[in-house]
């Protein structure tokens, strides 16, 4: 079974950069598609960005030219450069296995001054 193990979470001022990390165990991470999504207090899931495994990218409209999502298939790892961001960003932020149940525990992020 693949587990998700996210980090880099904090708190950053409105303006500020954050990168969080997603490892995956297993082999064939290369294989899958990934996805970020975030949860605010009180609010619904909400997918970020998503990255292929041949690398092709999409991101919602609040985060697009802000955030940006890549990979590293020899670490296992993905991650989301977060820039410019603001107090509506603050929220726990989870990757996932697109297409399957496997979600890591999430890593919490606050904007705030």
């Amino acid at each position: 079974q693949v587990q998700l193990v996210e980090s880099g979470g904090g708190l950053v001022q409105p303006g500020g950069s954050l990168r969080l990390s997603c490892a995956a165990s297993g082999s064939i991470f290369r294989l899958y598609t990934m996805g970020w999504y975030r949860q605010a207090p009180g609010k619904q899931r909400e997918f970020v960005a998503r990255i292929t495994f041949n690398g092709l990218t999409n991101y919602s409209d609040s985060v697009k030219g802000r955030f940006t999502i890549s990979r590293d298939n020899a670490k296992n790892t993905v991650y989301l450069q977060m820039n410019s961001l603001h107090p509506e960003d603050t929220a726990v932020y989870s990757c996932k296995i697109e297409g399957t149940g496997a979600w890591g525990q999430g890593t919490q992020v606050n904007v705030s001054s």
